[in-house]
C-alpha cells in the first residue's frame, strides 16, 4: 500500500511535536494532524503560562524583601489582567516556535481533528468541515489529556473551574476554594496566595502532595499555614450551594466534623482523564480500558502493530509532559528502525516538579515506598539553614534527602524540597542514570557558596562525615 506519510502523528503537544521531529530527524517523511493550537495543553493552557504567572507571582510576593530594605513598595495599581497578558503572550511566542521547528525539519502541520479509521489511515475533520484523509505506515497517538471532573463539583466555568479555567482568568476571586493537593492545586493555591487571595486548600489524603516523600510534604504545609492558606487534609467537600455571587461549601473531614466556607470561586484541580474517546479507537482495534487509558507494549507500540500511543494516555505513566517528549523519541526512533537505548521509560528515573514555594523535585522511592516494600536503605538529608549560600539569598527552607543501597550506595530516591530545587534535582537523577552512587557526588569538588553543595553534604551525609551539620 502506498502511503502519505511514513508516520502520522495525532496531537501536537510535548509528545507529538518531539516524536514529530526526532522521526523526520532520522529520514521519515512525518505530518502532524492537531485540532487546536501548536504546542497542545502544556504549551497553550498547561505547563507554559502557569509557570509565567508562577514566576510573576514571585516576584510580586517578593516585594516584602524590598521592604525590609526601607524600599516603599505602592501595589495600588497592580492588575493581574497584565499578568494574564504576559502568560498568553508567552504561551503565543512559544507555540510559534514549535511551529516554525515543525516546518524547518519538514513535518506538515495538518489543522483539523483527527480520527482513525483504520491503524494506518485518519480523516482529519478541518474547522470548516471539510474532510481529508492521511494514510501512514504508523501512527503515533498524542492526543493528551483533560482536566477531571468530580461528581457533585462539575465545571461550570463561573463558579466551578478547572486548572484550565484557571489559567484563562483575567481577574482571580478574593476569596478562592481549591479541591485537590497534588500538583497542579498547589500550584494555584501559591498563585493565589501571592497575589493577595484567601485560599482554603482541601485534600482527601492525610497530606499534601501525597505522591512525595512525607518529610517533604510537611515542610511545604507548613509553609503553606505560615503564609496563611487554610489546609485541610483528610478532608473533601460534601456539598456546596451557589447564590449571591458566590459559593458556599461544606467541609467535612475525617473525624466527621464539618465546617462551611463562603468563596467567589471553587477550583477543582484534582487530576486529568485522558482524551481518547472519540478519536477511532475503536474502528482501529485499539484496545482501550475502561478508564480510557490505553495500554502498550515495548516502544509504546498498542495491540495494532502500527500504532503507537504515548504521554497522558498511556495507562501506568505519569501525566508530565517530560515523559511524554522522551515516550515520543522512543516511539519515532522504533518506527525509523533504530533500536532506543530502552523500549521503556524508567518510572524510578523520571524527575517530578511541583512549582510551588518551596519548590520541590525528586525521583524513584520515597521512604514511606522503602518501607512498604520491606527494602532496607541508607537514608539521610541536609537541611539548607545549614547551606551558606541558602542563608545568604535568605531561603534557608528546605532540605536535601537522600534514600540509597546500603552496600552500593546507589541512589534509590532523592527529594529536594526548597530554592533551585527543579534544577538541583539532575545532579542526583544523573548520577543514578549514569550508574554512580552517593560516595561520587560526595567526592565532587562543589563551588562555594552554591545551593548544590546541599546535595554534596547529603550525600556524604548517608555515610556520617557531612562538614557542615
Amino acid at each position: 500500500m502506498n502511503y502519505d506519510y511514513d508516520v502520522l502523528v495525532i496531537g501536537s503537544g510535548p509528545g507529538g511535536y518531539v516524536a514529530a521531529i526526532r522521526a523526520a530527524q532520522l529520514g521519515l517523511t512525518v505530518a502532524v494532524a492537531e485540532r487546536g493550537s501548536v504546542g497542545g495543553v502544556c504549551l497553550n493552557i498547561g505547563c507554559i503560562p502557569s509557570k509565567s504567572i508562577i514566576h510573576q507571582a514571585e516576584i510580586y510576593r517578593s516585594r516584602s524583601k524590598l521592604e525590609q530594605m526601607g524600599v516603599k513598595v505602592d501595589a495600588s495599581g497592580f492588575r493581574y489582567e497584565d499578568v494574564f497578558s504576559a502568560s498568553r503572550k508567552t504561551a503565543d511566542t512559544l507555540s510559534k516556535g514549535v511551529a516554525y521547528l515543525l516546518k524547518k525539519n519538514k513535518v506538515e502541520l495538518i489543522a483539523g481533528a483527527a480520527r482513525l479509521v483504520s491503524g494506518n489511515e485518519a480523516a482529519v475533520i478541518g474547522a470548516n468541515g471539510s474532510e481529508r484523509r492521511a494514510r501512514a505506515g504508523a501512527v503515533i497517538l498524542a492526543v493528551g489529556s483533560r482536566p477531571r471532573a468530580i461528581p457533585g463539583l462539575e465545571f461550570d466555568g463561573t463558579h466551578i473551574l478547572s486548572s484550565d479555567d484557571a489559567l484563562m482568568l483575567k481577574e482571580l476571586p478574593r476569596r478562592a476554594l481549591v479541591v485537590g493537593a497534588g500538583a497542579i492545586g498547589m500550584e494555584f493555591s501559591h498563585i493565589l496566595n501571592a497575589f493577595g487571595s484567601e485560599v482554603h486548600l482541601v485534600e482527601m489524603a492525610d497530606r499534601v502532595l501525597p505522591l512525595e516523600d512525607g518529610e517533604v510534604t510537611a515542610v511545604v504545609k507548613r509553609s503553606f499555614m505560615k503564609r496563611g492558606i487554610k489546609v485541610h487534609t483528610s478532608s473533601k467537600v460534601v456539598s456546596h450551594s451557589i447564590g449571591g455571587g458566590c459559593v458556599s461549601a461544606v467541609i467535612e473531614g475525617a473525624d466527621g466534623g464539618r465546617s462551611e466556607v463562603a468563596a467567589d470561586k471553587i477550583f477543582v484541580m484534582t487530576g486529568r482523564t485522558p482524551n481518547t474517546a472519540g478519536i477511532g479507537l475503536e474502528e482501529a482495534g485499539v484496545n482501550v480500558l475502561p478508564s480510557g487509558f490505553i495500554d502498550v507494549g515495548d516502544y509504546y507500540q498498542t495491540n495494532v502493530k502500527s500504532v503507537y500511543a504515548i504521554g497522558d494516555i498511556v495507562s501506568s505513566s505519569p501525566m508530565l509532559a517530560h515523559v511524554a517528549s522522551k515516550a515520543g523519541e522512543i516511539a519515532a526512533e522504533r518506527i525509523a528502525g533504530h533500536t532506543p537505548k530502552s523500549a521503556r521509560i524508567d518510572p524510578s528515573e523520571i524527575p517530578g516538579v511541583v512549582y510551588c514555594e518551596p519548590q520541590t523535585a525528586s525521583f524513584g522511592l520515597t521512604e514511606e515506598q522503602a518501607l512498604a516494600q520491606s527494602l532496607t536503605v541508607a537514608k539521610a538529608s541536609f537541611p539548607f539553614r545549614a547551606c551558606g549560600k541558602a542563608v545568604a539569598a535568605d531561603e534557608a527552607e528546605g532540605m536535601v534527602k537522600v534514600l540509597a543501597d546500603p552496600s552500593t550506595k546507589r541512589i534509590l530516591g532523592a527529594h529536594i524540597v526548597g530554592a533551585g530545587a527543579s534544577e538541583l534535582i539532575h545532579e542526583l537523577l544523573l548520577a543514578r542514570v549514569s550508574g554512580l552512587g552517593l560516595p561520587e557526588i560526595a567526592l565532587m569538588i562543589h563551588a562555594h557558596p552554591t545551593l548544590s553543595e546541599a546535595v554534596m553534604e547529603a550525600a556524604r551525609a548517608v555515610d556520617g562525615w557531612a562538614i557542615h551539620v
